[in-house]
């Protein structure tokens, strides 16, 4: 009989996409289950993953809500309860958040195995929370900030979870950037209205002097605005929303102004297209900062502080990129050796040996 997975996600679509690369990878394997919120479910598929909503709230620390909230997270921890018995869930994999609450507090009073996984650089709040009673966390580095050195040995080091599509384009031949610019702007899942206002007026500077197109994810609310700006000042654009199919967007980039989520950065590495790293400031325990280091460390990349972005500096910064060829390539260069070992069939067994082991 196969083992029955529950994977627990939500929030954002930097929780919930590598969520369902765990699914991809598991379900032929074992019978697995997904389970979001409200709001992670907006990033999946309803036809394609049998999703249970639990709609767990954010905790703040706020004396007259969080008496309301730890009742509400009490109530949704015995339906989340019911729900692992009457699946039979063996395993819990929780991809962290506060989403994932009720699910492990559920899991650990039924002493369901829990497995975690963890892809930035510094260690969730949720994580370090529940990482005592996991079997397992899987993790894409050993040197993770703030992690207790008494459950090093819980780590698991798997390559980067990348959705299995972008193995296809693994060699893709994007443009040379002497050529011509594709230059792709990734806000994340929630979209960035910095990157919306802050960028335009360097935009339409590079416009003038090479040849260039635009390739810009944002949310809808910013959809109209940039199109009618692109438009008008003749610029070649692409604008679109954060959703699964991404990769057709993005994969004729040859440089990219992006956010530093971990999934986001993966990918860019993987497709080898070169990236400024302007991490979102107010990411908890500035974990964004701490992944874009880490590429930034292995010479894949540039990186700006929020607090240091405006017109002046990211001017001067893409034309650098730009007219600086050599560093350019060298980091393309860089980036296949970081991930010339990322394979669906590695991380597949992986995933599958470790869950077998118990």
């Amino acid at each position: 009989m196969k083992k029955k997975i529950l994977i627990s996600t939500g929030g954002s679509g930097g929780h919930v996409i590598p969520a369902t690369i765990f699914y991809d990878h598991l379900k032929k394997n074992f019978d697995v289950f997904f389970c979001s919120d409200k709001r992670g479910s907006k990033f999946l598929n309803f036809n394609k993953y049998p999703i249970k909503i639990i709609n767990t709230p954010k905790l703040k620390l706020n004396i007259f809500t969080l008496p309301f909230n730890l009742v509400k997270i009490f109530l949704l921890t015995v339906k989340a309860l019911m729900f692992l018995k009457k699946k039979k869930i063996n395993i819990l994999i929780s991809t962290g958040g506060y989403m994932s609450l009720p699910l492990c507090l559920a899991a650990k009073f039924i002493n369901i195995d829990i497995y975690l996984f963890e892809p930035n650089m510094v260690l969730g709040r949720a994580n370090k929370l529940f990482l005592k009673f996991s079997k397992k966390i899987f993790c894409y580095s050993n040197n993770i900030k703030n992690f207790p050195s008494k459950f090093l040995k819980k780590i698991v080091l798997i390559e980067s979870l990348l959705r299995e599509e972008f193995y296809s384009v693994k060699n893709h031949n994007n443009t040379n950037i002497k050529n011509q610019i594709n230059l792709l702007i990734i806000g994340g899942s929630q979209g960035a209205k910095v990157f919306d206002s802050t960028l335009k007026n360097t935009i339409l500077d590079l416009s003038k002097k090479y040849k260039l197109k635009v390739i810009h994810q944002t949310n809808f609310l910013n959809y109209k605005h940039l199109k009618e700006f692109y438009n008008k000042n003749n610029i070649i654009n692409v604008i679109f929303d954060f959703d699964e199919n991404i990769l057709k967007n993005i994969k004729g980039a040859n440089l990219a102004i992006t956010r530093a989520g971990a999934s986001t950065l993966s990918e860019l590495t993987f497709l080898n297209i070169p990236f400024l790293a302007i991490p979102f400031l107010a990411a908890k325990d500035n974990h964004q900062y701490e992944n874009a280091l880490l590429y930034k460390e292995k010479n894949c990349c540039w990186l700006l502080k929020q607090d240091e972005l405006n017109q002046e500096s990211l001017s001067k910064i893409l034309h650098n990129i730009i007219e600086k060829h050599d560093d350019y390539l060298e980091k393309k260069n860089n980036m296949k050796k970081f991930s010339y070992q990322n394979t669906w069939n590695k991380i597949n067994q992986k995933l599958i040996s470790v869950i077998n082991e118990n």
